[in-house]
């Protein structure tokens, strides 16, 4: 075991002895190069994870039954009972704990002040077959993961069955992507399906694509809502390919009024989605 990795059972002020808790001082410890390292598409691939900074998207995880592989946290967090509880709980679970300085946790996070915890998660890819609801997203050569993100948040937001990345996109588990998602990537299930399979299970589930295109029809009351939609939403600048356009049931396109003529993709895809979710009387809304 390397000299900076170093295990006791110390015991803090007024709390239960700690479980195993590794010590790591040293920002040439491997383990601390393998999560800094996740901040690389490469790492990300070697490994299986990817990393998640703070107690809000933590909690979140862990409310939904996520755990990390790797919680790594600085003293600080102690001070917070229930960020102290979170940790206690990761121990007893069997959850790599580490704890180190502020000035390493920088390291890994790339960030002057980062937070206090971050957590290393096993990457995660649902099927098309375990997506079913009344509305799907479906992006196409999507390549900004702060879209990816804020996409993903959006559609958590409005209670969309998952998301499904058709052909060559960025990556969900970057670190950018999940900054934006802001712990919705662990809420929603995500796909990779080329167009192929999106279009068996179309046929299979009798679902209407609609995708956005400067080439459709605004989105005008007179079009009811579907049962089930699958929302297409194209890359960044090119929109969707012709194939997808070709496969789809509906284009549309959102009224314009002032000098601008386009959305940034995150944004278009929002309005589409609560557009869809107000047609059928925001069904589900919390109070």
């Amino acid at each position: 075991m390397p000299s900076e990795l170093s295990e006791n059972r110390k015991t803090h002020a007024g709390e239960r002895e700690r479980i195993m808790v590794h010590h790591i001082t040293s920002a040439s410890n491997p383990l601390i190069k393998t999560l800094k390292g996740l901040h690389a598409k490469k790492g990300r691939a070697e490994s299986g994870l990817f990393l998640a900074e703070g107690a809000r998207l933590a909690l979140e995880a862990t409310d939904l039954g996520i755990w990390p592989a790797i919680m790594v946290y600085a003293a600080a967090a102690l001070e917070r009972p229930r960020l102290q509880a979170l940790i206690d709980e990761a121990e007893r679970r069997r959850v790599r704990v580490i704890e180190t300085s502020e000035s390493v946790l920088g390291q890994i996070t790339k960030r002057d002040n980062p937070q206090t915890v971050i957590g290393a998660y096993e990457q995660r890819l649902s099927t098309l077959d375990e997506i079913a609801g009344a509305t799907v997203v479906a992006l196409e050569g999507v390549r900004d993961p702060g879209n990816l993100g804020t996409i993903l948040r959006t559609a958590d937001s409005v209670g969309a069955a998952g998301v499904v990345l058709v052909g060559e996109c960025c990556d969900p588990f970057s670190v950018e992507a999940v900054r934006a998602s802001m712990g919705s990537l662990f809420a929603v299930r995500l796909a990779r399906a080329s167009l192929d399979e999106l279009l068996e299970y179309k046929r299979q589930r009798n679902i209407t694509l609609i995708g956005a295109s400067l080439n459709g029809r605004h989105f005008g009351e007179e079009i009811p809502p579907p049962t089930q939609t699958v929302l297409l939403m194209g890359n960044e600048q090119s929109g969707l390919s012709a194939e997808i356009e070709a496969a789809c049931d509906l284009l549309v396109q959102l009224p314009m009024r002032g000098r601008a003529d386009s959305l940034n993709l995150a944004i278009a895809t929002g309005v589409l989605l609560y557009d869809l979710w107000r047609r059928r009387g925001y069904d589900g809304a919390r109070a």
